[in-house]
């Protein structure tokens, strides 16, 4: 595997119409749809959810027909499902600091945007640092690569924890210690002014909160991404695709994510696996695991998750069951 420095002309072209994609419906999005704070239905969010994912394979078809046919397709929607997937542990955390701040739904979506709007900023930083750190110090995918195996054993022996700690937050600390504090959401606001002084209220703490969190989460999702490829296009385009999906996402499965239990597990098979395959292309091992095959370990590792989660009842309903038989 050899880095790119720079996009090749197609990717070039494809950059900008990426680009002009999101720039396009995030204005619409903000300056048309949802300009009042409103509430997202679920009908809405299934809506935005398969926009989402048609103009992510869309995108990757470009990249089949455009920019290296079969291979380079595999690697976009090999690291977007694994981006994809790894969000839905984000939905959970994003869902309980909301909960924590006793944040009005009606503010859901505004949050969630801006939010997403940082994600956009912090993960093209997060790549193409670490692209520019791959160029020089090649054996940093190595290290990526025991990170994702050790992160993956431990995702697959721990529990989902059922609450957060926003005060051990350093960022939170600061802001709430230099930063002037208002009471109360002033109708979804950010920031306000009175008597000509700037205030910041708790919902900007909770962006605070989101934005940080989400940087945690790149650090699982950022590797595995260069496990599947080193190509910084294919990495930064599939994870900005993902993570645009993931706010109608959040509001489609906020009420029933602990339905798909299993899922957790899966994705610590995906990070065992992704990160084993890395070490495997070590040059002292030499064993290449075709990018098909990867593909193909991804998704049915998801669906299979995602099928025994329905089929199969929670330990605790059998529990349950056994309990009220007696």
């Amino acid at each position: 595997m050899l880095l790119s420095n720079l996009f090749t002309i197609e990717e070039t072209y494809l950059f900008i119409l990426f680009s002009a994609i999101i720039v396009v419906f995030l204005v619409i999005d903000l300056g048309f749809f949802n300009k009042k704070a409103q509430k997202i239905s679920t009908k809405s969010a299934l809506y935005q959810s398969i926009f989402w994912v048609v103009i992510s394979v869309i995108f990757g078809y470009l990249i089949y027909l455009y920019d290296g046919g079969t291979e380079k397709s595999l690697e976009y929607f090999s690291a977007y499902l694994t981006e994809y997937a790894l969000s839905v542990d984000n939905i959970f955390v994003i869902l309980l600091i909301l909960r924590y701040f006793n944040v009005n739904e009606n503010y859901y979506h505004n949050i969630l945007f801006w939010g997403i709007l940082g994600a956009l900023v912090f993960r093209a930083i997060f790549i193409f640092v670490g692209a520019i750190l791959i160029g020089q110090f090649y054996w940093i995918l190595y290290i990526f690569g025991i990170f994702l195996v050790y992160t993956g054993i431990k995702i697959f022996f721990e529990d989902q924890e059922d609450e957060i700690e926003p005060e051990k937050n350093i960022f939170l600390k600061i802001a709430r210690k230099y930063l002037p504090i208002s009471e109360g959401d002033h109708g979804g606001k950010f920031v306000l002014r009175k008597d000509g002084k700037l205030i910041f209220t708790p919902l900007f703490l909770v962006i605070i909160l989101i934005e940080t969190t989400d940087l945690i989460f790149a650090v699982d999702s950022i590797p595995a991404a260069f496990a599947i490829t080193v190509n910084e296009f294919i990495i930064y385009t599939s994870n900005i695709f993902a993570i645009l999906g993931l706010r109608a996402k959040f509001f489609l499965l906020a009420g029933i994510l602990d339905k798909f239990y299993l899922l957790q597990k899966g994705l610590s098979f995906i990070l065992v696996f992704i990160g084993a395959k890395m070490l495997l292309e070590w040059e002292y091992i030499d064993i290449h695991i075709p990018i098909e095959m990867s593909f193909g370990v991804i998704i049915l590792t998801l669906i299979l998750s995602i099928l025994l989660s329905v089929l199969l009842p929670k330990p605790e309903e059998i529990s349950q069951s056994v309990i009220n038989e007696d």
